[in-house]
C-alpha cells in the first residue's frame, strides 16, 4: 500500500506510525514499512505483486512539502502501479531492461506533472520469489543496506535522481538473497536527523547518519533469528527519534525493510 496518508499506529510499536499490513504476501519473505511523526515531506513507498513470482517495491523521496507535491506523488504511484504491472508481468522478461524502462517513464512523468525540474531520489526493486533475486535501481537515493551472514554491504546510487533530465537512465543490477538476509531502505530524513541535545549544549549539529543504521542491522555470530521486517523498521525509527531528543522534525523519517526468512 502507498502511504500517501496517515495510518493508525501499531499497538506493539507505539512510537512508530506503521503501514497497514496490506503489502503483498510472499513465499519465505516479507516486506514492511513505517514512518515516524507527521507526514510533512514527500516520502512515498509502495509494493505490489506484478506477476505470480515477482513483487515490485520502492521508496521515493519527492522534493518539497506534501501539501504542494501531492499531484506529483499521485502521478508517481499511478506510473509505478500501472506500468510496473505491465512491464514485469511476463515470465520471460529481462528484469534489468524492465526496471530501466520503468524509471525512465517515472522520470518523464515527474517532469511533466511538475512542469519542470523536480528532484526525486528513488530506490526501486523487484524480488523474484523462485530465484530469490533482487533486481534494483538506485536513482540518487540513500544507499540500500543489505544484511547477511557476512555482514552489511551498501547498494550505492546507480544513476541520477528522477525528475531532473528527461533522457536520464539508471543501471539496474541484480543481487542474490539467502535465508535471513535483508534489504533495508531509509529516507534522507533518517540520515539527516539532527541531535537536538547537541544544539542545546552549543555543539555543532550531528546527524544520525547511515553508520548508525548499519549498527542497528549488524549481524553477529550466535544471534537469535533475524527480526521480522516491521521490527527492523521500528528499531531504526525509534533510535532516530531518541537521537533527535524528540525535537520537531523538518523531514519525514521513513524505513522500508525486506527480510527473507526461508
Amino acid at each position: 500500500m502507498c502511504s500517501l496518508f496517515n495510518s493508525n499506529k501499531a499497538d506493539s510499536v507505539p512510537v512508530v506510525e506503521a503501514v497497514p499490513s496490506s503489502f503483498p504476501q510472499m513465499q519465505g519473505a516479507e516486506l514492511a514499512a513505517a514512518t515516524y511523526g507527521d507526514r510533512v515531506a514527500g516520502d512515498f513507498y509502495d509494493a505490489i505483486r506484478v506477476s505470480p513470482e515477482r513483487i515490485l517495491f520502492g521508496l521515493l523521496d519527492v522534493a518539497g512539502r506534501r501539501e504542494t507535491n501531492r499531484d506529483i506523488l499521485t502521478a508517481a504511484q499511478e506510473v509505478f502501479r500501472t506500468l510496473g504491472a505491465e512491464l514485469f508481468s511476463r515470465s520471460d522478461i529481462n528484469e534489468s531492461d524492465a526496471m530501466t524502462q520503468l524509471c525512465l517513464n517515472l522520470n518523464r512523468r515527474l517532469i511533466e506533472v511538475s512542469a519542470g525540474v523536480h528532484s526525486c531520489p528513488a530506490f526501486i526493486a523487484c524480488y523474484h520469489e523462485v530465484f530469490g533475486t533482487l533486481c534494483y535501481t538506485n536513482a540518487g537515493h540513500t544507499p540500500g543496506l543489505v544484511r547477511d551472514s557476512s555482514g552489511i554491504s551498501e547498494l550505492p546510487s546507480t544513476g541520477l535522481p528522477l525528475g531532473l533530465f528527461s533522457h536520464a537512465t539508471c543501471e539496474a543490477p541484480t543481487i542474490g538473497t539467502n535465508k535471513d538476509s535483508a534489504l533495508v531502505l531509509v529516507s534522507r530524513g533518517v540520515i539527516e536527523c539532527a541531535n537536538a541535545k547537541g544544539n542545546k549544549e552549543g555543539n555543532s549539529d550531528e546527524d544520525f547518519g547511515l553508520a548508525r543504521v548499519k549498527e542497528l542491522l549488524q549481524v553477529k555470530e550466535n544471534d537469535a533469528p533475524q527480526a521480522i521486517a516491521q521490527q527492523v523498521c521500528a528499531s531504526i525509527l525509534n533510535a532516530a527519534n531518541e537521537f533527535s531528543c524528540r525535537s520537531p522534525l523538518l523531514n519525514d523519517l521513513t524505513a522500508l525493510a525486506f527480510v527473507r526468512s526461508a
